[in-house]
């Protein structure tokens, strides 16, 4: 996929790294440069902010809205089916109860997805059943011109990388479909399939944005081709072992700054995502970044925000901002 976006011990000092890397209005003309393009718009869960997550109307509506890209959460039935889901129990979401697993495709359509879907103080969806759908559904949903980020949900691996290699197999669907997951057993049990196109593991892109955020330099850039996502901004716990135990400070971090970016860049073609980004002033922050797409709850707001850009952009010099 994004074929077409192709585009932790010290408290202290993480915390004022975080205090640096905020974005503050452009100055004079010399400490300003101009971005002539934008960052794509990722639909989150299908547009978790629009319609319920992952639901076949989610898709629906996150087309008509303009997103351009589709990230969905991928879950195993009872029968060995690719669904749409996320949370570990239905009940989170669903008028049923149990692990996804626990149950078949055909229980599972007949599970209203909407039930917990509030707006404006109600669940207009209770009256409007949503079935959970099968990846081949929403698959068959989405034009074909428009890449899906699939993101697996549960473990263990194998079963689950198999049954939705089957589906993009018969789909004919690996040019337009990347793989990510928080789980690095995904990366692990993908990478059998050499079409596969991977996110690397987030463990390996946290690694690499604190070490650089806490100065330690930029010593294992990704390699070139390699597909990376991460919080914008993320809450983190810094953890400093003493001999008799340990010390935490908790701090709201900023991880995509002008010096992370500049160290996944180091090799070519390298595409970035920034995850939770959902206001204006965050999507001109990723702009000014030159991250090449955010994934968003609402395309609806989000792509409202990104038409209501003046073009060309204009942001502080990392080097305005004592960023080098």
């Amino acid at each position: 996929m994004l074929a077409s976006i192709r585009s932790l011990v010290g408290g202290v000092v993480l915390a004022l790294v975080v205090a640096a890397c905020s974005f503050a209005p452009p100055a004079p003309d010399r400490e300003v440069t101009s971005v002539t393009s934008l960052p794509k718009i990722i639909a989150h869960r299908g547009g978790t902010g629009d319609a319920p997550e992952n639901t076949l109307e989610a898709i629906r509506l996150s087309i008509a809205h303009h997103a351009d890209v589709m990230w969905l959460s991928v879950q195993l039935s009872k029968d060995g089916v690719p669904v749409l889901y996320r949370p570990a129990d239905l009940s989170a979401l669903t008028d049923a109860h149990g692990p996804v697993s626990a149950y078949t495709v055909s229980e599972l359509a007949r599970m209203n997805a909407g039930w917990s879907f509030l707006r404006d103080g109600a669940y207009p969806y209770r009256a409007q059943p949503l079935g959970i759908p099968t990846l081949r559904d929403a698959l068959r949903a989405i034009p074909l011109g428009m890449p899906v980020i699939l993101d697996m949900k549960a473990l263990p691996a194998e079963a689950q990388t198999q049954a939705v290699a089957h589906v993009l197999d018969e789909e004919k669907a690996w040019s337009r479909v990347s793989i990510y997951s928080t789980e690095a057993e995904y990366q692990q049990s993908f990478a059998a399939y050499p079409q596969a196109g991977l996110f690397e593991s987030r463990d390996a892109t946290r690694g690499r944005l604190v070490r650089v955020l806490l100065n330690q330099g930029c010593v294992d850039a990704p390699s070139e081709h390699a597909l990376t996502a991460f919080e914008l901004h993320r809450a983190l716990t810094v953890v400093e072992k003493f001999t008799l135990g340990e010390g935490q400070t908790e701090v709201q971090a900023t991880l995509w700054t002008p010096a992370t970016v500049a160290c996944f860049r180091q090799k070519p073609d390298v595409h970035i995502v920034a995850i939770a980004v959902n206001d204006a002033d965050d999507y001109r922050t990723a702009a000014c970044l030159g991250i090449d797409a955010v994934l968003a709850d609402s395309p609806l707001k989000m792509v409202a925000v990104r038409t209501g850009v003046t073009m060309p952009l204009k942001c502080p010099r990392p080097d305005a901002q004592g960023l080098r």
